[in-house]
This record gives C-alpha cells, sequence and structure tokens, in this order.
C-alpha cells in the first residue's frame, strides 16, 4: 500500500519517514485512533516504505509501489511483514492462529482497508455471537516468526491488529516487545488504549492517529468512491472523522432517517404506547449497522438545531434540515438537546456491544420523553 492510498494522514507519513532515516525508530510502535481513521492503511504502508528496495538505505520520502518488494507487500504476502489479528473458533477444541485465516485477511485488506472489528468478524465467523480473540496460540506463533531471520529485507516487521483483544495471553510477548531480535519492528494498531494491557502500553511508542477532517472524508468519498459530490457534501459532516461510517452512509443513502425520527418523536409525544411498540418492532428489524447509523443522524440533527439556535440565519443548513431543527428547537431547550444527545451516544455505545433492541429502544424512548415531556434530565453516573 503506498502512502497516496492513505487517506488524509500526511503529517504522521512524514513523522514516521523521518524517524526511519534518522535511525530514530522504537523497535515497538502503538498506532492508537479511533475507528475509520486509517491506521491499519498506515500502518501496512509504512511497513512496505521500510521494505522497499528503491527507499532502503536513501532518503526517498514514500515507498515506489513498483520494486519486487512493494508488490509483494502490496499483495500482502511479503515474507518479512507478518499480520497478527482477531480470529474465531470454527470448531469445539480448536486453537486458531492469524494465519489459518490469512486468505480471508488479505480479502479483508483489499476490500474493507477501513473495515473494523465487526468487519472483520461477519467475514470469518461460522456461526453467530461469533467473539474475535488473539490466543496463547497465536502469541507462541508470534514469538517462534520473529525468532527467525528474514528472507528478503533488513527488516522483520509484525503489525497486530487489535492487541485490545490480546487479553492477559499478551503477557507472553513483554518479553518480545521489550527486546525484540534485531532489525525487528512490531507495529501495534490500537482503537483502545485503556483495553490494552499497561505493560504492553509502557513498552511501546505511542502514536496518536487523528481522526480525520471533514473536508477530507468529502474529497476522499468523491475521488475514491465516486461518491456524488452533493452526497459526499451530506454524509461527510456525519460520520465524525470515520471513513468506515462515511461510506456506510453513502451505502444506505437511500434511508430516510428523518422520517424514522419524525415517528419516533410522533409515537412519543403524541400517540403513545401502541405506536411506541410499532416503531421500537420496526428499528430493532433493521440490525446493528441501521442503527447506529440512525442514532448518529438524530445526533446529527440535534447539533444542527443546537447550532441553529445559536447562530440563527447566518448558520448555512440545506432547507430539509433547516425546518426539522427549528421543530426540535421548539419542543426542547438546550438543556434538554444536550441531554438527548448523551442519551443517543450512551445508546450507540450500547448497540456496538449489541445489547438487546427491543429492550433498549424502549428504555431510550421512556427516557427522551421524560426528557422532552417534563424537562428531565437524567444523569449519567
Amino acid at each position: 500500500m503506498r502512502y497516496d492510498q492513505v487517506i488524509g494522514q500526511a503529517p504522521l507519513q512524514r513523522q514516521l519517514t523521518e524517524l526511519a532515516q534518522q535511525n530514530r525508530l522504537s523497535h515497538a510502535l502503538l498506532l492508537l485512533s479511533k475507528e475509520g481513521s486509517g491506521a491499519l492503511p498506515l500502518a501496512i504502508a509504512f511497513a512496505q516504505y521500510l521494505v522497499c528496495e528503491t527507499a532502503a538505505g536513501t532518503n526517498a520520502d514514500a515507498p515506489c509501489g513498483n520494486c519486487p518488494a512493494c508488490t509483494k507487500a502490496t499483495k500482502l504476502i511479503h515474507p518479512d511483514i507478518h499480520f497478527s489479528y482477531p480470529t474465531v473458533t470454527k470448531k469445539p477444541g480448536e486453537k486458531p492462529i492469524a494465519t489459518d485465516f490469512i486468505n480471508e485477511w488479505r480479502s479483508f485488506v483489499q476490500l474493507h482497508p477501513y473495515g473494523n472489528l465487526f468487519d472483520w468478524i461477519e467475514m470469518i465467523k461460522t456461526k453467530e455471537n461469533s467473539q474475535g480473540k488473539i490466543t496463547a496460540e497465536e502469541c507462541n506463533d508470534i514469538i517462534r516468526k520473529l525468532s527467525l531471520k528474514s528472507f528478503e529485507s533488513p527488516w522483520k516487521i509484525l503489525i497486530i491488529w487489535m492487541p485490545e483483544l490480546l487479553g492477559n495471553e499478551g503477557n507472553k510477548l513483554l518479553k518480545l516487545i521489550e527486546e525484540p531480535p534485531a532489525d525487528t519492528l512490531l507495529i501495534l494498531v490500537s482503537e483502545s488504549e485503556a483495553q490494552l494491557l499497561s505493560t504492553i502500553v509502557s513498552r511501546c511508542q505511542l502514536i496518536k492517529v487523528p481522526s480525520l477532517e471533514t473536508a477530507v472524508i468529502e474529497k476522499a468519498l468523491t475521488e475514491r468512491n465516486n461518491t456524488p459530490p452533493a452526497l459526499a457534501a451530506q454524509v461527510a459532516p456525519l460520520c465524525e472523522g470515520n471513513y468506515r461510517e462515511a461510506l456506510q452512509l453513502v451505502q444506505h443513502a437511500e434511508e430516510d432517517w428523518q422520517v424514522l425520527v419524525r415517528d419516533w418523536l410522533n409515537a412519543m409525544l403524541k400517540t403513545g404506547p401502541v405506536a411506541q411498540t410499532k416503531w421500537v418492532e420496526e428499528i430493532s428489524r433493521l440490525g446493528r449497522e441501521k442503527q447506529k447509523q440512525f442514532l448518529r443522524y438524530f445526533i446529527h440533527l440535534l447539533e444542527q438545531a443546537l447550532h441553529l439556535r445559536i447562530r440563527g440565519n447566518e448558520y448555512l443548513i440545506s432547507e430539509k434540515e433547516r425546518d426539522f431543527a427549528e421543530r426540535l428547537n421548539k419542543i426542547a431547550g438546550i438543556e434538554q438537546q444536550e441531554a438527548m444527545v448523551n442519551e443517543l451516544n450512551q445508546a450507540h455505545y450500547q448497540v456496538e456491544r449489541n445489547a438487546n433492541a427491543k429492550i433498549l429502544f424502549h428504555a431510550l424512548t421512556i427516557r427522551l420523553y421524560h426528557i422532552i415531556q417534563d424537562k428531565y434530565v437524567f444523569s449519567l453516573s
């Protein structure tokens, strides 16, 4: 993967390249990012830079993309670039390791370079409720692979995606991370520092990968995904720097989330319990990804309403959303709108963690009703 295939992270690319050129590269890097920011593509592109035959020993600023090493790295088959990632157990008693899923991993990175853990597990699972994990057997295999000499490159590189799923098994890697073999680089790509073993974090050079800017996402959608400019401009502000989410929103652009919000508020405030139950049944059938998109869109509408309230006619907004935002401002004050955003964010978090949709949205309906009707703000503690 060439640097120019990574969306928006040029400053970090330069930083990593300069560290390598100045021989100041730590033996273990922790790339910490939010979902959809591109930490995995960045790690893969940097690994390709290190093994690139043209860049090696020069001050080249990027991998050439044409040499045999780059060709292999692009196809994820370079013998000195190794990958570790969560796996699932397909048969009772099975002890999977990453190489058991290498073909699926190559397809995943090629098709969904900005995909998340859910996308990956959906690709490899054979049963419902499969939980991804990096196993003790995988840790042993990592130690074995990195104890061997490199095949073609001066470097041996291991990219560990989602190391927060190591659990206590990660203790097996502590010595390797602290004192790896010569010319060995470990790149950990994580979305949650809090879930990582503190002993691993302390042994790594931390590099925070920022979320993508709205303008960068809008440009990427039009140039890389052939998204119509008007749709790209509409979607980019909704995804909060998450390119994966932007792609999901484009894919489901035909969904009229505003109608669903309106029906929910009407059921909440006018038509009563029967309509609320019917609405909850409808949202429960949509599936987790669409539920997340709906909640994110409602949050966006509330944020638009807050901006409109503060900035008035100076605030640029589409006519359709302006009309809805004005209606929201009539039924809820600033404090209530902020409380609603907090509730919706909490619900989004619970949906990501497979909460029961019917129970979740029934409870959320009741809480939003009291926030709007009784002006009661729930404590999040």
